[in-house]
């Protein structure tokens, strides 16, 4: 329990860190930092925007001090369950609003070609190849996937290393619009929600029912590493 106090202390102070610039003083003091960043991180990549943080630092501090409580666990359960569906809900009606938009005024765009499926795509860059790739394929390529707001939610291009997979294990809109390119290309793809994750958020940095955003290099078929 006394490893618990500092924490507790933290918690019941939150609000007033704001304003407060950090002094590491000690190699104790740097670690300790640095360790509360990597919580902190791990916890901003679960939490949601919509999640009022004071509140959610109250109700850890109420739990670790033995409080009362203003509900049980299980009545915890079903409140925070029904408000992240609810949220979910809003956020998904919002994307599709805004992915349908975007899809319908990109596609008046000069180059962009769509596709029976409703793919949207256009030719960047022609490479030298022949060849494409069929579905049954694995390829390796270097892509860089945005959201329609710019967001950056995935990149080989930013890590520096090149993805390779087989065109049946990924989204409906990456399978059917890489087998229109050939070694050397890039492309850039507007991918329609039903043709990525649909109603499903793979991630915090991708939203319910989003359309997504990748410009692809096709670098090789069947690579043999």
């Amino acid at each position: 329990m006394n490893r618990i106090i500092p924490l507790l202390l933290f918690l019941a102070t939150v609000s007033t860190l704001n304003a407060q610039r950090v002094t590491l003083k000690s190699a104790q003091d740097s670690a300790s930092y640095a360790y509360g960043m990597i919580i902190g991180n791990s916890l901003k990549r679960q939490l949601s925007s919509w999640l009022n943080l004071e509140m959610l630092a109250r109700g850890l501090y109420d739990v670790l001090r033995e409080a009362e409580l203003p509900m049980d666990q299980q009545t915890a359960t079903l409140v925070y369950g029904r408000y992240s569906q609810e949220q979910q809900r809003r956020a998904g009606e919002e994307s599709k609003a805004a992915g349908l938009k975007f899809l319908e005024e990109n596609k008046k765009r000069p180059g962009v070609i769509t596709t029976a499926s409703g793919l949207q795509y256009e030719i960047l860059k022609r490479g030298e190849g022949k060849e494409s790739p069929k579905a049954t394929d694995r390829v390796k390529v270097h892509y860089h996937g945005t959201n329609i707001d710019g967001s950056v939610f995935d990149s080989s291009v930013e890590r520096g290393q090149p993805a390779t997979f087989g065109l049946n294990q990924v989204i409906a809109g990456w399978t059917e619009g890489l087998q229109l390119m050939r070694v050397g290309d890039k492309f850039k793809f507007v991918i329609p929600a039903e043709l990525a994750y649909g109603e499903r958020s793979p991630s915090p940095k991708i939203k319910p029912n989003s359309v997504l955003i990748f410009e692809v290099e096709l670098l090789e078929i069947n690579p043999k590493e």
